[in-house]
């Protein structure tokens, strides 16, 4: 996991409206952040970023996004980054981190049934997503595991849900841009309502040694200038026409092209994220590997910032 030298920066002529992030069925109460929260603003009417085509050419023009996320198992695991919703009463614990100098202390409300990523045995990322319904705090924790009666992590990050507040300059959280990881989700109970209203988020294999705003960390020892940094924001085209592809399917298109999708970590290139549900389609979901890289585009968030 783990300053970008940006072209000269174009204000929008007009300006990107905001939304308020759907609030998690189970925590109802607590916003996923702020409507004006970077995550929350549309992209649609941005100007397109200059360097877009060689940084999508970069991450791969002809290769194809790919929904990492759906239904049943794969390889005894979930297929997404699973959520673990909590209230006041659930007992906080300590976590020991491997990267403490850049981890928020805690203590962290970790039951012991928490949902991880891939699955208790899991080889992988580990991610831990806890939300605490009653203080709308957000619980981010990488490469989670249990040793004995103590819990142990690489890195953890609290949210304060209502909120704007981003990680300290370089320090990354449990995603390798510093950023949080719930609002760049897919939900189901999203999608069964027909909207996205908020960024999704991805991965590229090949990032650069940089970060741009808002992300706070950066993971990578390459300098080519066509690569993206941490942070960097792509949408789907306008033109590029989402009317032949099955529901699920569509509306997260439409987010694509409205919100777009922020460089988070690295992974497979295009990899887009979102929690597990029984009730989603993979087959609609898998309509998505058609889309190509070309079918992107870079673009300029410079008003966005605040």
């Amino acid at each position: 996991m783990r300053v970008i030298a940006v072209g000269a920066a174009v204000v929008a002529t007009i300006a990107a409206t905001a939304a308020w992030g759907s609030p998690l069925p189970p925590a109802k109460a607590c916003p996923l952040f702020p409507a004006d929260n970077v995550w929350n603003r549309r992209v649609d009417t941005l100007l397109v970023r200059s360097g877009s085509s060689a940084t999508v050419a970069a991450i791969g023009g002809t290769k194809t996004m790919h929904a990492d996320f759906g239904a049943g198992l794969w390889n005894g695991g979930p297929i997404g980054i699973p959520i673990t919703v909590v209230g006041k009463a659930q007992r906080k614990s300590r976590v020991t981190f491997e990267y403490a100098g850049e981890s928020d202390k805690g203590p962290y409300p970790i039951p012991p049934d928490v949902r991880i990523e891939g699955g208790p045995s899991s080889r992988g990322d580990r991610h831990a997503l806890i939300v605490d319904r009653d203080a709308c705090r957000l619980y981010e924790l990488y490469n989670l595991r249990r040793r004995g009666a103590r819990w142990t992590a690489g890195s953890g990050a609290i949210w304060n849900l209502r909120s704007n507040k981003l990680r300290p300059a370089g320090w990354t959280s449990a995603d390798a841009a510093g950023l949080p990881i719930l609002p760049g989700l897919a939900r189901y109970d999203e999608v069964a309502r027909g909207r996205i209203d908020h960024a999704l988020r991805f991965t590229v294999s090949r990032t650069r040694r940089a970060y741009e705003w808002p992300a706070r960390h950066h993971a990578s020892s390459l300098t080519d200038p066509a690569l993206p940094a941490m942070g960097a924001r792509v949408r789907l085209k306008r033109d590029f026409d989402i009317s032949g592809f099955p529901r699920q399917s569509r509306v997260i298109l439409r987010a694509l092209k409205e919100y777009g999708m922020i460089v988070a970590d690295n992974g497979s290139d295009w990899y887009v994220s979102g929690a597990p549900d029984q009730r989603w389609s993979n087959d609609d979901l898998h309509s998505l590997g058609s889309v190509p890289g070309s079918a992107f585009e870079v673009v300029d968030t410079s008003s966005l910032r605040s």
